[in-house]
């Protein structure tokens, strides 16, 4: 039986030979096709396509957001193209977020849906922006809306229907369109990683799929499916509530909306065909992610990329838990401005240590007694703005009391190796928190330059000054064990991990570098803001993940009060005090 992957590239670019490819990472990897160690455009092969597959209300574009915000973090350039967005705007629905238009030279015909199909489509809906016509085959017919424009398409459940011919064409033109971008991105755009956002329901579309793949970049392109099935009751329930508050709902009755929407899902149920034996036999990689990362199958997972898309989502939940991170306490270091170095606390240092403890003792007893009290109400029917329970997650054993109760959370407090941040966490509790030190979490090490103030290093090195300030992410410090900004990212590879797998609490002191790297992924920074993000001492940032976001506050130490002071509509910002937009996924 021909394979998938055996389709004939007629147009693809022609290749003696498929080259090896292998591990490529910014900052610890380098050849002559990439001096940087980010993936060229000639190693097609390294590079990868992640085709989502499932139902709705089944966390896959959650899924798609944090693994393009890791996959971005360890600096490969990864993009999700996601096809509800599309498709609401190309219907007239308007949408939550909007990705940029095509670039110039992208295909405007995917090859995959007849040009008879595209004419009979263009005449019943005028997708160009100028457009002052609408589509009237298939007007809203009951309460459920999607925007107050005019003209726009009814996308209650029966738009779902498979029987609707006309609504399944735009869907189909909307969603192959968003593979020619994809596509341009990772052919053209310089992009490492592809991520297709949608439910790719049928073994017909994902064949589709990877034919249209082969036929625009050869055999090399790495492709995986990622399928995510949601079998525990509780989560799915938790997971329709959360759609609710999406745009294709937005100003609904929530029990009319709860109600379409299901009903959605059973349109998609009549003609969905899951990943299996039909993959297996044309030899398509895919993951299988079951109840949100409860259980994982894999199959052919091949490739660096891919591998650490599994090494992701191994470790991956939704459970409800607060992150907070924090420089030490002030040092002596600090007092004089050197940098690096091991220098112990202040007095001033010392009484934020004891500071920091009272307050997150009483911030834990908090956020328990907030969780009790949405479990209370977690059962009361949907009202404008629920989103009970808060994060849908799969409950196994030793997670709740016998009246089904969530527990109260245990508490890591994780510093570095060094004293300033160990000191930092003396007076936590052992008996109730589980205190640990980590090197992974020193500060960069500054080589040679260590223990020196920066008007020393600029008189002292003035080339290496000048060139630190020019790309401080990837500058490197000379000397034994000098680092940079991508030696401290790798390092934190295995924290970052560890810390999305921990279902507990967790505090994380540690230094203005690694602080900055920590932020940077759990906001989903850009690349140009990590180096430059202004974390000063006496600051603690919370972050609260969500499934659509992350709560994320900050506080800051009151020295008269021995207190944290909430930072009331709190912006990040840089070193020169510009304004940075956190991603939030």
């Amino acid at each position: 039986m021909r394979s998938a992957s055996d389709t004939p590239i007629a147009t693809a670019p022609s290749s003696p030979r498929i080259r090896a490819t292998t591990i490529d990472v910014p900052g610890l990897t380098s050849s002559k096709v990439s001096p940087d160690g980010r993936i060229s455009n000639r190693d097609i092969g390294a590079k990868l396509v992640i085709v989502m597959v499932g139902l709705p209300a089944r966390g896959k574009s959650y899924v798609t957001k944090k693994l393009a915000r890791y996959l971005n973090w360890l600096q490969h350039d990864t993009k999700i193209f996601n096809v509800g967005n599309r498709r609401r705007i190309a219907a007239g629905a308007g949408g939550d977020h909007v990705e940029e238009p095509p670039s110039p030279g992208t295909n405007e015909g995917t090859g995959l849906v007849s040009p008879d199909a595209f004419t009979r489509l263009d005449s019943y809906y005028d997708l160009s922006p100028k457009s002052s016509r609408s589509f009237n085959a298939h007007r809203r017919t009951n309460s459920i809306t999607t925007s107050g424009l005019d003209g726009g398409m009814d996308q209650s459940a029966e738009f779902f229907d498979p029987k609707n011919k006309v609504a399944a064409d735009l869907r189909e033109k909307v969603a192959l369109e968003t593979l020619e971008e994809l596509l341009n991105f990772i052919m053209e755009g310089g992009g490492s990683v592809g991520i297709l956002d949608a439910t790719n329901s049928t073994r017909k579309r994902r064949k589709a799929i990877v034919d249209r793949i082969r036929q625009v970049a050869g055999n090399e392109l790495g492709i995986i499916f990622l399928e995510s099935e949601c079998h525990d009751e509780k989560l799915l329930e938790a997971n329709m509530r959360l759609k609710l508050q999406g745009p294709d709902y937005k100003g609904t009755d929530p029990a009319v909306a709860l109600e379409d929407f299901k009903r959605r899902v059973t349109m998609y149920e009549s003609s969905y065909e899951p990943l299996g034996d039909f993959e297996e036999r044309l030899g398509m990689p895919y993951i299988k992610m079951i109840d949100v990362g409860r259980k994982i199958v894999t199959h052919q997972i091949r490739g660096f990329l891919a591998g650490q898309t599994v090494y992701f989502l191994l470790n991956f939940h939704l459970s409800a838990r607060q992150i907070w991170i924090t420089r030490h306490g002030e040092s002596h270091d600090n007092v004089a401005g050197r940098i690096g170095g091991d220098a112990s606390l202040s007095d001033e240092g010392k009484r934020y240590a004891s500071a920091l403890a009272q307050f997150i003792e009483f911030q834990r007893k908090r956020f328990h007694d907030r969780q009790l009290q949405k479990h209370a109400m977690a059962h009361l029917p949907p009202r404008f703005g629920d989103s009970t329970p808060p994060n849908p997650e799969y409950t196994g054993c030793c997670q709740e009391d016998e009246q089904g109760r969530p527990l109260e959370k245990n508490f890591c407090v994780w510093t570095s190796m060094l004293k300033r941040s160990i000191e930092t966490a003396t007076d936590f509790d052992e008996d109730v928190y589980d205190v640990k030190q980590m090197r992974m979490l020193n500060e960069l090490n500054a080589g040679m330059m260590e223990g020196h103030t920066y008007e020393e290093i600029r008189q002292k090195w003035p080339e290496d000054f000048a060139l630190r300030r020019k790309d401080k992410l990837h500058y490197r410090y000379p000397g034994a064990g000098g680092e940079s900004y991508l030696d401290v990212i790798n390092r934190l590879r295995a924290v970052i991990v560890e810390v999305e797998r921990m279902q507990d609490h967790v505090l994380l002191v540690a230094h203005r570098v690694v602080a900055r790297v920590l932020l940077a992924y759990f906001l989903g920074l850009k690349r140009e803001d990590v180096a430059s993000l202004d974390v000063p001492l006496g600051i603690l940032y919370m972050l609260e993940p969500k499934p659509y976001g992350v709560d994320f506050k900050a506080y800051k130490y009151n020295p008269e009060t021995s207190w944290f002071d909430e930072l009331e509509n709190f912006e990040l910002k840089n070193e020169e005090q510009k304004h940075v937009e956190p991603t939030i996924y």
